[in-house]
């Protein structure tokens, strides 16, 4: 504890380190690793003939193991006495060509240009530890000396843990000065940290001295991660920062997993090293009441495309359910991202592997094989039949999916929301896509993330009788209120229905009850194009489509001398403002003010067939069915609530 400083800014003191060598001792002290961790990073950016500076040596062993391998022409310098005479006695016949020199960084006695690599384990973290003006002017001191004394084509690497601070102002400085800089992280630190209580990885920021250009304004920052074979380019040090913090934040997830693996829900994206768009979604579960075997510590589940909106798939409590029906202790479960090309479950098995065994459980026995899990063995098939931006409801795309036995589902998806099935359609199977052939004997299933499904009719290939929404079906039954459900398929009813998606609920009301007359409103006129083309809708005597905002024509109606009346008027709607809270239907749709303008444009007549009007309010958890006039009703079981306008 006596080693320790009383703050921080002690670590910038030249008697701090004196005190600190003289009660350690000549025992090695290293930060950040040893010269095994850091040798592929070292090898890569230092060659055994360059001439290299060690700043803030210490006593650390990092030199002297260089020296062993080749790396001869080596200078050491460090502002403590104590230590630079301890080192000097350690190396002076091992080591003769290694030199040890008691400087102050800050101000050095070097020539210019004296050195090709100027190394740093640690030294930049210890005197920048917070952005005060005295120690930002210290840095720069420090930064303006090792630019110095490095020839142009030099690298000044930089050992760290990567601070936020730290890094912004390494980069900024090294960029605006016209250097090239790339953050590397040292392969393995993660593993290690996992394993310690100290849990950041350690990073190497890479500067490489170019001859500054005036007015030039060009900056090359990169990042290499553990994982890439190459660096990846970025626009920005708050970019650069940014990708660093991920790293960070996946070190810490890791440590956690590792402590408590019964934590909370832990998910993250792994995205393509490429595009920097995500490509898988990892959730991790773990069901500590599953009794522990050999065989069931691990297990990871590949989500079949289309099928990651399921509850099964897409829920919390719905992944809980299926870690405990599959019986291992972890399972991950993996969703596969649109845009992506995948080559099949073998293809993805070989791309995570690595990945996925970093967050295995602890005690995981050696040499154990993980299973990977689909549902029916293949990854199942998406295609993307059609992407467009709607003005009004922004990116948008129209994609066809395999469900169960082996049906095949037309789906709107806002990008927005791109979690949430708008609209769904089931496609007749004439016109379901071919994309996975038949299995043959001794070959496992294949499937590919593009399978490409022959052009179809909208029309045709439709199957108008489907619902695939519960509250849509409660709609619907809900209409037995009105009167005998025998009679009901042939009598005249009027239908009002704000929302049309893909409209797959007015269709479904206009062939059932084929007397029937279906309104249906839509604020975004681009999506009475989608449910045109894509979904098989069409207006005719029986159907039409207000292009409208839905608030505003109820109003108008109720407002009109002689409103039209209707026997049902069903809202499904959604607010695309997240923000609001309650998602669907959006909080204007269930004020009092305007349920009272629904009332009046309502059939409430006893001398009608159907003598009473109700109305329905789908939302996320309900179907509210309203019954004008005191009397309430409840179209299914999972209704929770009903609300009576007086």
């Amino acid at each position: 504890m006596a080693l320790l400083p009383r703050s921080a800014r002690d670590f910038g003191s030249a008697q701090y380190w004196e005190h600190f060598f003289q009660q350690r001792g000549p025992r090695a002290f290293e930060w950040y690793g040893g010269y095994l961790e850091l040798c592929a990073a070292l090898h890569k950016y230092v060659r055994p003939r360059d001439k290299v500076l060690v700043v803030g040596c210490g006593n650390s062993e990092l030199s002297e193991q260089m020296y062993d391998v080749g790396y001869q022409d080596i200078v050491n310098v460090d502002i403590s006495e104590v230590v630079i005479n301890q080192m000097r006695e350690r190396n002076a016949h091992r080591r003769p060509k290694m030199s040890y020199l008691q400087m102050d960084m800050l101000q050095m006695d070097f020539q210019d240009a004296q050195f090709q690599v100027v190394l740093d384990k640690g030294t930049l973290d210890a005197i920048l530890v917070d952005e005060e003006e005295a120690t930002l002017e210290r840095v720069d001191r420090m930064f303006a000396e090792i630019s110095r004394v490095l020839q142009v084509g030099g690298r000044y690497l930089c050992i760290s843990l990567a601070q936020a601070h730290v890094v912004k102002k390494a980069v900024g400085y090294f960029s605006q000065e016209g250097w090239m800089v790339r953050v590397h992280q040292v392969s393995g630190s993660e593993d290690r940290a996992a394993k310690q209580q100290f849990v950041l990885p350690v990073f190497v920021y890479v500067m490489t001295k170019f001859k500054k250009i005036p007015g030039s304004v060009l900056q090359i920052l990169e990042i290499c991660t553990e994982e890439q074979d190459k660096p990846a380019r970025v626009e920005s040090a708050e970019q650069l920062v940014e990708a660093v913090k991920e790293r960070q934040l996946y070190a810490l997830l890791r440590s956690q997993l590792n402590k408590n693996p019964s934590a909370s829900h832990v998910s993250l994206d792994l995205c393509d090293a490429d595009a920097g768009k995500p490509r898988y979604t990892l959730h991790v579960v773990d069901s500590p009441s599953v009794k522990a075997s050999r065989n069931n510590h691990f297990a990871i589940f590949i989500i079949p495309q289309g099928r990651e909106t399921e509850w099964l798939f897409g829920t919390e409590a719905g992944r809980k359910q299926l870690a405990a029906s599959a019986g291992f202790r972890r399972l991950i479960t993996v969703a596969l991202h649109r845009g992506q090309h995948y080559e099949g479950m073998e293809g993805i098995q070989a791309e995570l592997s690595g990945k996925v065994m970093e967050l295995a459980p602890p005690g995981l026995p050696s040499q154990q094989q993980v299973p990977f899990l689909s549902v029916g063995g293949d990854i199942g098939v998406r295609t993307i039949q059609h992407q467009d931006t709607s003005a009004m409801s922004g990116e948008y795309l129209i994609e066809d999916v395999k469900g169960d036995n082996m049906c095949y589902f037309r789906r709107l998806i806002f990008l927005s929301n791109r979690n949430v099935v708008q609209s769904e359609a089931r496609l007749l199977s004439s016109a379901a896509p071919r994309g996975q052939k038949k299995r043959k004997k001794d070959k496992k299933k294949q499937a590919s993330g593009s399978t490409k499904a022959p052009p179809t009719s909208a029309c045709q290939a439709i199957d108008r009788s489907y619902l695939c929404c519960e509250h849509h079906k409660a709609m619907v039954a809900g209409l037995a209120l009105l009167r005998n459900p025998e009679l009901l398929p042939g009598a005249q009813l009027s239908v009002l229905v704000i929302g049309l998606g893909g409209g797959s609920l007015p269709l479904f009301i206009h062939d059932y009850f084929c007397q029937s007359r279906v309104e249906a409103v839509e604020i975004d006129p681009s999506m009475l194009e989608v449910a045109t083309r894509w979904f098989g809708f069409s207006q005719g005597d029986r159907m039409k489509v207000h292009i409208s905002d839905g608030l505003d024509y109820v109003a108008k109606l109720a407002a009109s001398a002689a409103p039209a009346r209707y026997n049902a008027v069903m809202f499904d709607v959604d607010s695309k403002d997240s923000t609001l809270g309650m998602s669907c239907p959006p909080p204007a749709f269930v004020e009092t003010s305007f349920l009272q303008k629904v009332f009046l444009c309502s059939i409430w007549c006893a001398e009608t067939p159907c003598s009473k009007t109700q109305f329905w309010l789908p939302s996320r958890r309900s179907s509210l069915c309203c019954t004008p006039g005191g009397s309430r009703g409840r179209s299914t079981k999972s209704c929770s609530a009903s609300r009576t306008l007086r």
